[in-house]
């Protein structure tokens, strides 16, 4: 069951992430959704011209695997609220980080740079509002469990 819980977690934050970049990016041209679903570097799996719905599912995929890690450390004990958004934005501090290896490592050179530093505030706040939406859907759910059962 808690695995299940995660990855609807990571499912549906993972989405309004992708869709909060992609709007960003929209917005601003900053390509910080390019950036988030860039993997050319990736040694075999970067030389396939994958759809952007399949990469869209690969960043899917590491927000299932955040999300599963979240409720496996919010179920060992009875956290409020606060308790669990101040361990999600612990736990997301690699993701704000990630910006650099992946503007560094990127092949394509229409993405952001590694000392854009317009993209990695877009990039940082996006990140933060999907540390956030961990423990609100969390929470969310657990009401919704609570009133069913």
């Amino acid at each position: 069951m808690k695995v299940l819980k995660g990855i609807w977690i990571g499912f549906w934050s993972g989405l309004i992430i992708g869709g909060l970049m992609k709007w960003i990016e929209v917005m601003t041209g900053e390509k910080i959704y390019s950036l988030l679903l860039n993997i050319d570097f990736i040694p075999f799996i970067g030389e396939v011209e994958w759809s952007e719905v399949t990469e869209f599912f690969f960043h899917l995929l590491v927000s299932f695997a955040l999300g599963i890690l979240f409720v496996f450390i919010a179920k060992r004990r009875n956290y409020s609220f606060g308790q669990l958004t101040i361990i999600s934005l612990v736990m997301c501090i690699p993701l704000y980080l990630l910006y650099f290896p992946l503007s560094t490592l990127a092949i394509r050179t229409d993405l952001p740079a590694l000392g854009n530093m317009n993209a990695f505030l877009y990039w940082v706040l996006a990140h933060f509002a999907y540390a956030l939406l961990l423990p609100i859907i969390y929470k969310s759910f657990e009401r919704k469990n609570a009133a069913s059962q």
